[in-house]
């Protein structure tokens, strides 16, 4: 069964990713604000812990500043982003799906990943696939 991005509807319908998201920063913004260095933010990218999407009129690229809790990055991150990377979502899809309420869980994926349930949401994500 070949599952393609182009059969995934955006999750986010029409509202647009900057709003759904809510607040963004930047690599320097997070130099700043964390103990992390450029060098360790980009490997950080480099090997999909976290994820940054151009966003706004210039398409700068932004990563959703609740991919980070107390200057580190959420810990249940890296492996969802790897499912939903394998259920062949983009990186806008991925983020969209993250942070949309969902009306089986307490929220979205995202406050549940933050509330410590990643099983739960990597099994959601596990069966997109499908």
């Amino acid at each position: 069964m070949q599952n393609s991005v182009q059969n995934h509807q955006a999750p986010y319908g029409e509202q647009d990713l900057e709003t759904l998201v809510g607040e963004w920063t930047t690599v320097p913004d997070l130099v700043e604000s964390t103990d992390l260095d450029v060098r360790e933010l980009r490997r950080l990218l480099d090997v999909r812990a976290i994820l940054a999407v151009p966003i706004g009129e210039r398409g700068v690229k932004k990563i959703p500043a609740r991919f980070f809790r107390d200057g580190v990055p959420l810990d249940s991150l890296k492996g969802t982003i790897q499912v939903l990377t394998d259920a062949g979502y983009s990186d806008e899809e991925l983020i969209a799906w993250l942070f949309t309420e969902d009306e089986t869980l307490p929220g979205s994926p995202m406050d549940t990943l933050e509330a410590g349930r990643k099983s739960e949401i990597r099994r959601r994500a596990s069966a997109l696939a499908w």
